[in-house]
């Protein structure tokens, strides 16, 4: 049902994208493959780390002549959260106590760009601003907690591993994005569509077990696609 929803969503993006286009200007639908690369946010007592993964990105692009156009995108790609917490001097002799909890999470992003570009022979440079909504929807409802108190080798400390059943929750979020690129046309209607974009956004709060850093975030998401041109 979730995927259905997402679907509709970008089919929505990719109609606005296209709204008032004329039957002179180029359209073309694309398909990359991409590595999501996030910063580490830390606020409110807790340290937050997306995990880094692959993602696959679906583009619907209208560029009116001669330079500018919109596009709509779907992306989606996993991110999984650890959250960890320290504190200080809990067991008299211990000297710090951490816990890290994972979860397990799927980002689905859904945008509508302004893109600039300019054709140079087989070369089409370009440049996007834009924004829309992060859906981050956890996985399952186990999350791994792992427990290590240290100090100094006295008793009465713990180190273990637990698995809690506690709820998670999807969040949505707003998130910017830019970028930036250049397609290769290798074929008349085929070539190659190599961009970088980056995602700034509010790191998510998926589990009530600890409070989400709240902070600001990066994502750099470097990539490669096929796309073709009507």
């Amino acid at each position: 049902m979730r995927m259905k929803w997402m679907q509709t969503a970008f089919l929505l993006a990719g109609a606005v994208a296209l709204a008032g286009g004329q039957a002179s200007a180029q359209m073309d639908v694309a398909a990359s493959i991409y590595g999501a690369f996030s910063g580490t946010t830390t606020a409110s007592g807790t340290i937050q780390s997306p995990s880094n993964a692959a993602g696959g990105l679906l583009e619907v692009r209208h560029i009116a002549k001669p330079w500018f156009g919109y596009e709509g995108t779907y992306s989606y790609n996993r991110a999984n959260q650890t959250y960890t917490e320290k504190s200080f001097a809990v067991c008299g002799v211990c000297d710090v106590s951490t816990i890290w909890t994972q979860v397990s999470n799927n980002a689905h992003e859904v945008t509508g760009d302004w893109v600039v570009s300019l054709k140079a022979g087989k070369f089409r440079p370009f440049a996007l601003t834009g924004g829309g909504l992060l859906f981050d929807a956890p996985s399952g409802q186990a999350i791994t907690t792992t427990d290590v108190t240290a100090c100094g080798g006295f008793a009465g400390c713990k180190l273990g591993t637990t698995t809690t059943t506690t709820s998670a929750s999807t969040t949505i979020k707003g998130v910017y994005v830019y970028g930036a690129g250049v397609d290769w046309r290798l074929l008349p209607h085929i070539g190659l569509r190599l961009q970088y974009r980056g995602n700034l956004y509010q790191a998510p709060n998926l589990t009530k077990l600890y409070t989400s850093s709240n902070a600001f975030t990066h994502t750099a998401e470097p990539m490669i696609g096929v796309y073709f041109r009507r």
